[in-house]
């Protein structure tokens, strides 16, 4: 294996934990719901409290990453992932328990701009897309082995929650150990004025020559340590990154990932099936993702989300009326054909687009800002879902058919932004 497929593995692990804790919350979320008493509004800050900390994390990344480095940071957010997933396990009060998922929620945010910043960095031009979305490949199997292990431990009944939860600290603890062995990005050691640990660096990844970055003598290493990301230069890359985080959430994959067993009972399945379905998919998730990663730098980034477009509509509007009773039978398969929509789209597409359009300078802070909006809409989405469903019977139908009409929306505006296939990040404008 070459090294820089290495240390992208290791760096991606932050996206295998990514996943987990995204996707584990769906497992746990009735059985707590029960255990506390929560009120719909309760309820939703329970599933959403993650989120918020994943705002948060999203908008600090950038300043970290560009002041600390990106391996310091990656760093400790194994750490973060290993406190909360321990804190969770082990939690006796609900605003103990919100706390934990908080901290858990920081180190998502945090690794949802520093993980594909970080393998962007150190990524050859030509292989940019499937490198930097190796990010995302283990973020849905991450959420895959969530929903497999919400499956597995549903029979401990009241204190399955504890295990769903807890079983995250195993990956973390290996992050923990693995993070520590790649090296630091060679583009920020650029940056930052230091070019013998850069060389060394490039040394380490063993593929310098095909890393476009020039080392000459001429080249000026000394830009700030951070600059004023709101100027009319970086006008357009702040438009379409916080425009493809937008449409990328209004399609409500979050809400189906987070509710995806509440979503089945909705439409009469048992609870049992309820939890078991979601494991499919988790199954099709990944393996689209896979699909999305393998032809990402063939057919580029904007093919790829105009023919998920077509896809996810069309499934969105089968699963609204599922959960209206038409054909209910076959929901599990409209939303399947959704997810493969989206992961083969937005899913592989969106971590990718946001580490790429922003020139060097400004790449930590516009991928902290693209993720910030990302997560604030997942939030508000996934607040509101519990609310929406439970304050109607129809509830379900009116969250998925406006889902399916944000994606028309999306396809319009698809059509403007630029193809980054095979381009240096330099040359990127």
């Amino acid at each position: 294996m070459k090294p820089v497929w290495k240390f992208t593995l290791i760096a991606s692990l932050g996206g295998f934990l990514f996943g987990f804790e995204t996707a584990v919350i769906s497992g746990a979320e009735q059985i707590i719901q029960k255990l506390w008493q929560l009120s719909p509004a309760r309820h939703g800050l329970t599933v959403s409290v993650s989120l918020i900390g994943t705002i948060l994390g999203a908008i600090i990344a950038g300043q970290l990453a560009n002041r600390y480095g990106r391996k310091p940071i990656l760093y400790a957010i194994a750490l973060l992932y290993l406190l909360s997933a321990i804190g969770c396990a082990l939690a006796s009060m609900w605003e103990v328990f919100l706390l934990f998922r908080f901290f858990g929620g920081l180190a998502v945010g945090i690794s949802s701009v520093v993980g594909p910043v970080y393998t962007s960095e150190i990524a050859p031009a030509k292989d940019r897309g499937k490198l930097t979305g190796t990010f995302q490949i283990m973020i849905v199997t991450g959420i895959f082995t969530a929903y497999l292990t919400n499956f597995i431990f549903l029979g401990l009944e009241t204190d399955a929650w504890r295990y769903m939860l807890g079983v995250m600290a195993l990956p973390a603890l290996l992050f923990v150990i693995l993070v520590r062995r790649i090296p630091e990005s060679p583009r920020w050691l650029l940056q930052m004025g230091d070019r013998s640990k850069a060389s060394e660096s490039y040394a380490l990844i063993g593929d310098q020559e095909m890393i476009c970055v020039p080392m000459t003598e001429s080249e000026d290493v000394h830009p700030p340590r951070q600059v004023n990301l709101f100027q009319k230069r970086y006008a357009k890359p702040i438009t379409l990154a916080i425009l493809l985080a937008f449409f990328n959430q209004m399609t409500g994959i979050n809400a189906i990932l987070y509710y995806a067993p509440r979503i089945f009972e909705m439409a009469g399945f048992s609870a049992e099936l309820s939890y078991l379905q979601p494991i499919f998919i988790g199954g099709t998730n990944l393996l689209f993702t896979l699909m999305g990663m393998s032809i990402i730098d063939r057919f580029g980034r904007k093919k790829l989300l105009l023919t998920g477009a077509v896809g996810m509509f069309f499934f969105l509007l089968l699963s609204a009326y599922g959960l209206k009773g038409v054909h209910a039978d076959y929901l599990l398969f409209f939303i399947i054909g959704f997810i493969a929509a989206f992961a083969l789209s937005q899913g592989a597409v969106i971590w990718v687009f946001l580490a790429e359009i922003f020139p060097n300078e400004a790449r930590a802070q516009g991928s902290s800002l693209g993720s910030t909006a990302h997560w604030l809409f997942a939030a508000i989405i996934s607040w509101l879902f519990p609310i929406i469903v439970e304050g109607t019977v129809l509830g379900g139908f009116y969250a998925f058919l406006f889902y399916a009409s944000m994606v028309v929306l999306s396809f319009i505006f698809i059509l403007f932004i630029p193809e980054t296939k095979g381009r240096p990040l330099e040359e990127i404008k």
